[in-house]
């Protein structure tokens, strides 16, 4: 398969999840902010929201103060935001178009029809509800696309290439998450038991994993069964060990389990990562120690994207940058 065709299939699954991932985010901000009655809570953590979609520096350099409002429109349509929800729709549908001979024909009309569907709304008023609602859209489509994906794609290399952008996509996400929340609890030290109730719970929200925390753990919120649920546990889809160990094995499936002399170093990355968190005891951590262990995690995520791409001569473009 052609190195352009591959790099297609990549970024379209990381575009496609990185939608997804940041419209649970704003989505959850904004439930938040509907069911609390408290004044402070419902304006803050917009600073929290913009680190969490990997968009702070964009909007800083645009924009003097925080606002609600501004918030939302940079992540949601802002074309300056390269991580704006418009933008990943757009890259996905622009390497959607690329690799249409390599997926099936409905994730290609599912795609281009959203992307269509979402210029023509592009001009209405956006209220709380109808953002709501488009953020519920955008979380369809990207399950919907997995469901097509997942249901109707040859095991080949072509869904391969899809699941490593996926997995390496989500597995980013997720560090950075618990990374942002755990430093504001540290800078927070003296928050009340409903404030860190309330981070650790967004925190499950987000990857919408609160049923299945609970059905495991007490309804406590205590932080560090929220970490070790979603660093560690192997059965969650969204825990960073359950995307490590799909990434490997994807990339397995590439090689045919055979590691050669130009997958050599990729293998090497990713069994090490893997014995990291295998070996790292999240109970017995402070939370400096947490969020050291989720910068080298996340740096370890594009150490792995670059090595991935130059093993398979794939081409990061401009706005792969997260």
């Amino acid at each position: 398969m052609l190195s352009r065709v591959a790099d297609s299939l990549y970024w379209m699954a990381r575009n496609i999840e990185r939608a997804e991932n940041n419209a649970r985010i704003l989505s959850t901000q904004l439930i938040q902010m509907l069911e609390t009655s408290d004044q402070d809570v419902m304006h803050r953590d917009w600073e929290e929201i913009l680190e969490i979609c990997a968009s702070k520096e964009e909007y800083y350099e645009r924009y003097a103060r925080l606002n609600r409002d501004t918030v939302i429109h940079h992540i949601t349509w802002s074309p300056a935001n390269i991580n704006s929800l418009q933008n990943n729709i757009v890259f996905a549908r622009e390497n959607a178009k690329a690799t249409r001979d390599h997926i099936p024909d409905e994730l290609w009309q599912l795609i281009n029809q959203f992307y269509l569907d979402k210029q023509a709304e592009q001009d209405q008023p956006m209220t709380p509800q109808t953002t709501q609602e488009q953020l519920k859209d955008i979380i369809l489509m990207s399950m919907t696309a997995q469901g097509i994906i997942e249901s109707t794609m040859t095991r080949g290399i072509p869904y391969s290439f899809i699941k490593v952008g996926k997995w390496i996509e989500r597995a980013e996400k997720t560090a950075r998450l618990l990374n942002v929340i755990c430093e504001k609890t540290l800078k927070e030290k003296y928050n009340t038991a409903s404030e860190n109730y309330y981070y650790w719970l967004t925190a499950l929200q987000i990857v919408n994993g609160y049923d299945s925390y609970i059905k495991e753990n007490p309804p406590t919120m205590n932080p560090k069964d929220v970490l070790t649920f979603l660093i560690e546990n192997k059965d969650f889809p969204r825990s960073i060990r359950y995307c490590v160990d799909h990434i490997l094995q994807a990339v397995h499936n590439l090689e045919s389990g055979r590691i050669s002399h130009y997958s050599e170093e990729l293998f090497q990355i990713l069994a090490g990562i893997q014995e990291e968190i295998g070996r790292t005891d999240i109970a017995n951590m402070g939370m400096e120690e947490l969020m050291n262990f989720l910068d080298n995690f996340q740096d370890n995520c594009h150490k792995i994207s670059r090595v991935f791409s130059q093993t398979y001569y794939l081409v990061e473009p401009v706005h792969s940058s997260h």
